[in-house]
């Protein structure tokens, strides 16, 4: 019962990351889960049959505000699918001990990429026209298969990606990917289904990370209008890479004498990437100031809310 709990506290930390930063959920459990000593496979099954009621919830709830652009969920959702599919069964077929490296390694990436992403402020101009298919599948293939076989990776390898093209509005970016997981959630789970049989879900964890996540939702909406999404990007991505460091540097057989200078090194380039993050955080709030004192000065299509909204 007291597993259960703190599983479900682990459902509740991911969702609220998730709900504040667009992305991190399958990080955030996933990493969490293989702490805990679950199976690298089971893991990332648990969590993708858990996200398949949360991404659910979040793709009605973006399509209800207008936040979805069907067009690029359609040429996304697919081969992300597809991707995700490929992910599960390859995962599947990896023993523990060799699946467990490969993925605190995509983990370990991926907690790195937060680091650098929230570090420093996001690009604001914007481009004329839309996201090409030619563009958009390959992002979803790839999205899809990292998503599967490291637990999570979906939201971190597409937003980017679609708010680096500059050609769609970040609500968009975000509302857009959350609807197509659950398509890539769905398919991960059947290629589980097909890798591992019915044994590969851990039904307890499934529930316990959904119901952790489904009482998260609203809380996440609140905790973004009070932390800063610049500083939980850069303070979860340090959680990340801190934890799945331990599990590479095993896997390696890092001698006892390195590992105590490594974690120092970590733990210094987390505190620079939190100290950079709260100086873009600054900027961005005094450029916010200074638009609202002069609006006259303000360019056309630029508002003091959008030079003030958090990056995402």
């Amino acid at each position: 019962m007291r597993r259960l709990l703190v599983l479900a506290l682990v459902g509740l930390a991911a969702q609220l990351v998730d709900g504040a930063l667009g992305m991190a959920y399958g990080l955030t459990s996933s990493t969490l889960l293989l702490l805990a000593g679950v199976a690298p496979a089971a893991a990332s099954a648990s969590v993708h049959l858990a996200e398949m009621g949360t991404t659910l919830a979040a793709g009605a709830a973006h399509w209800r505000f207008g936040n979805v652009d069907w067009r690029v969920v359609g040429r996304i959702a697919l081969p992300g699918a597809l991707g995700a599919f490929a992910g599960a069964t390859f995962l599947s077929a990896v023993s523990t001990e060799a699946a467990a490296p490969w993925m605190a390694a995509i983990l370990f990436t991926l907690g790195v990429y937060l680091l650098v992403r929230f570090s420093r402020p996001l690009r604001a101009e914007r481009r004329a026209g839309r996201p090409r298919g030619r563009f958009l599948g390959p992002l979803g293939l790839v999205a899809g298969f990292v998503d599967a076989t490291g637990g999570g990776g979906w939201g971190p390898v597409a937003t980017p990606a679609l708010l680096a093209s500059g050609r769609m509005e970040p609500r968009r970016v975000i509302g857009s990917v959350d609807t197509a997981e659950f398509l890539v959630a769905g398919a991960a789970s059947v290629g589980f289904l097909v890798g591992l049989g019915t044994q590969g879900f851990l039904l307890p964890i499934v529930t316990a990370l959904l119901v952790g996540g489904l009482v998260a939702a609203p809380l996440a909406a609140w905790l973004v209008r009070v932390v800063p999404a610049q500083l939980l990007g850069a303070a979860i991505g340090g959680v990340i890479v801190l934890t799945n460091a331990r599990t590479l540097m095993r896997a390696a057989e890092v001698g006892g004498g390195i590992r105590p200078a490594a974690y120092t090194l970590l733990v210094l380039a987390w505190a620079a990437a939190l100290a950079f993050a709260v100086r873009a955080l600054l900027r961005a709030r005094a450029v916010a100031a200074t638009a609202l004192s002069a609006p006259t000065s303000t360019p056309a299509g630029v508002t003091a809310e959008s030079v003030a909204a958090p990056s995402r």
